[in-house]
């Protein structure tokens, strides 16, 4: 069987390139003998691995030696605890909620002291970016924190938010690595990686190395510190191996392309396709307002749930795999993240445009 499009919103296509590589790899890495998925974490080669794809990453995002990279477990959503245990001092912060990532951050915040809805686009059924340039921000607010790009709602920061000199924390998951950021714009930048850089099951966080410290929230475990996870350089207990190192070749792959910048364009020229036939279409319409919407994320709808449930069934028997909108908002949803080919996003507008013809 051939390889199917798939758009999926995570886990998510992976280059195959780098596929290939890890296929080739799996028996005997580099001559050891032993697959990285059973190599000790405490080998030398090993660390080659992580040290590599830390000397990557950080040329990719251009990161400041101010800072510090974490090859963290439990996903972006323990990030949520983490966060307010790490850096709560006041027990106050403030949040901007563009969707569910957004909001189960706040709620998990509010378990540890006073979270503030700063701006909200619930209102719209998060189907924009509240204005951020002058919000309410809490003077006693130790950072704010967004959701940069919404997975489930396809809506995306295009300017940071003004938090009036408090520190911004910043989820960049489903948007990790499409873009150059600059990072020191953030306090902390992370994000769950299985979305666009790598397999499901760790998340990378980019942390100024002032907030790292031991002076956190009382009842903090000892595997919930940066500190901990620092010092020891992401290996106080066993990292996610096999995730660091096809990251790592995930990020070779990028600077193949050219880098962020590159990526960029090559994300724009995707999505400008997919958009473009939805701005016309008689049949389907995005959710997004213009001005908001995302590059990685693109949902749509045909206004009949019976006709995009069989959108759905029909594109899946054409190759176009996981077009299924989220549970909580039904329709369709194209993630077009980093490794989706532009051929992948052609077929999919073939392919509804000749759905529409049928249909209309």
């Amino acid at each position: 069987m051939s390889r199917v499009y798939n758009f999926s919103a995570g886990p998510a296509v992976l280059p195959e390139e780098v596929l290939r590589e890890a296929a080739e790899e799996m028996m005997d890495y580099r001559g050891c003998g032993m697959s990285v998925m059973e190599m000790s974490h405490r080998s030398k080669m090993f660390q080659n691995i992580i040290d590599e794809a830390e000397a990557d990453l950080r040329e990719l995002m251009q990161i400041p030696d101010t800072y510090k990279v974490l090859f963290l477990q439990g996903g972006a959503s323990l990030q949520f605890a983490q966060i307010p245990m790490n850096l709560m001092k006041n027990r106050v912060a403030d949040y901007i909620i563009t969707g569910n990532w957004a909001k189960k951050a706040w709620q998990e915040a509010s378990i540890y002291g006073k979270a503030n809805k700063a701006a909200s686009s619930e209102d719209r059924t998060f189907s924009y970016i509240p204005d951020c340039s002058d919000l309410p921000i809490d003077p006693e607010a130790d950072y704010v924190y967004i959701c940069e790009n919404n997975t489930i709602y396809g809506t995306k920061f295009h300017s940071l938010p003004n938090t009036k000199g408090k520190l911004l924390v910043s989820d960049v998951s489903s948007c990790f690595l499409s873009e150059p950021h600059d990072v020191e714009k953030y306090g902390i930048i992370y994000g769950g990686v299985q979305k666009n850089v790598g397999p499901a099951g760790m998340v990378i966080a980019v942390i100024r190395e002032d907030l790292i410290t031991d002076d956190v929230l009382p009842g903090t475990p000892t595997m919930m510190k940066y500190k901990t996870q620092a010092d020891a350089g992401s290996m106080y207990n066993t990292p996610n191996c096999w995730d660091i190192y096809i990251c790592g070749k995930v990020f070779k792959w990028i600077q193949s392309l050219g880098g962020l910048q590159a990526m960029k364009e090559r994300n724009e020229k995707k999505a400008k396709i997919l958009y473009d036939f939805l701005d016309q279409s008689s049949l389907f319409r995005g959710t997004v307002v213009r001005e908001d919407r995302s590059l990685m994320n693109v949902p749509f709808v045909t206004g009949d749930a019976e006709l995009d449930a069989r959108f759905v069934a029909e594109a899946k028997k054409a190759g176009l795999e996981n077009l299924k909108g989220h549970r909580s908002v039904g329709g369709m949803r194209a993630s077009i993240y980093n490794a989706m080919p532009l051929e992948g996003v052609e077929a999919l507008v073939k392919f509804m445009s000749e759905f529409e013809k049928e249909n209309c």
